[in-house]
């Protein structure tokens, strides 16, 4: 019996009637769902080299999956849950197996809104350009290797996760070697992660401050200089959520933006601001 005919796709009476459990190994070929079900449930199943692209899945889950050198170019999910705590029925709170997507592409590929990445690890993929908007159930998500191009937008990156870290097996989640040179990135959080560990665009669009709690010190003045008062106070909030959040989440660093100086600035003012702190004398790490 070859590895592909060990995979077997099964209906499960704990999930809805139109989804179906795969189980298994599945490699070297393209994946298809039997007529009339968009919906799939990975339970412990390994994939390696499966073609995923185009396809349109109302659910799609894994738990405990592994999927290595897999296209998802195209594909787009309704519901996406990558890293479940369970394949149907009930989680028994005490171990989370992780789901694994390594070498894996997401080039222009929708992401749900929304989605439950849970305990799942990224590790070489490529995300080109795909729908990642709206991804703040991130908690327990870990990135290592991976590269983003394209608009990142009201995302949040965990170094740490807050609760159910006994489940998990850890109390840090891996963020390392990743390479965002080559994206867009608006409302992007980065929490307790060493932003030195990765790679950002640069110049003139974005810089890694260090100290950026001095920084807005060394600017305000400058701001107060100017003479509309509704300029000023965007810019007073904008710079204190920055350093606060800097603070509070990676020891007084951050990437910054022109973006971050204040969103209803003009743009004028903005790139002002922006080069007044990250032209502080107060920097020790310019990025």
């Amino acid at each position: 019996m070859s590895r592909s005919e060990r995979f077997s796709m099964r209906p499960s009476r704990e999930e809805w009637r139109r989804d179906r459990v795969a189980r298994g190994e599945l490699r070297d070929q393209r994946f298809e769902l039997p007529p009339g079900v968009r919906s799939v449930i990975f339970d412990r199943a390994r994939l390696v080299n499966v073609d995923f692209s185009g396809m349109r899945f109302a659910d799609f889950s894994s738990h405990a999956g592994e999927f290595e050198g897999c296209d998802f170019s195209g594909a787009a999910f309704e519901h996406l849950s990558m890293g479940a705590t369970a394949a149907g029925g009930m989680w028994n709170r005490i171990s989370w197996p992780q789901s694994v997507f390594r070498d894996c592409v997401f080039r222009r590929t929708r992401f749900a809104p929304l989605t439950s990445f849970g305990n799942v690890r990224f590790e070489r993929c490529v995300f080109d350009r795909s729908r990642l908007r709206r991804q703040t159930f991130t908690t327990e998500a870990e990135f290592v290797g991976c590269v983003f191009s394209g608009r990142l937008r009201d995302v949040n990156f965990w170094g740490r996760p807050p609760k159910e870290q006994a489940a998990l097996g850890r109390e840090r989640n891996a963020f390392s070697g990743n390479d965002f040179t080559a994206a867009e990135l608006e409302d992007v959080a980065f929490r307790h992660i060493d932003l030195h560990a990765q790679r950002w665009p640069g110049p003139p669009g974005y810089a890694l401050l260090a100290r950026v709690s001095a920084r807005v010190r060394a600017v305000l003045p400058l701001v107060e200089a100017w003479p509309d008062p509704k300029h000023r106070e965007e810019a007073r909030f904008s710079l204190e959520f920055l350093a606060g959040n800097a603070m509070e989440r990676n020891d007084d660093h951050a990437v910054v933006s022109p973006l971050d100086m204040g969103r209803r600035l003009p743009p004028a003012l903005r790139q002002e601001l922006f080069e007044a702190l990250t032209g502080s004398s107060t920097d020790t790490s310019p990025g």
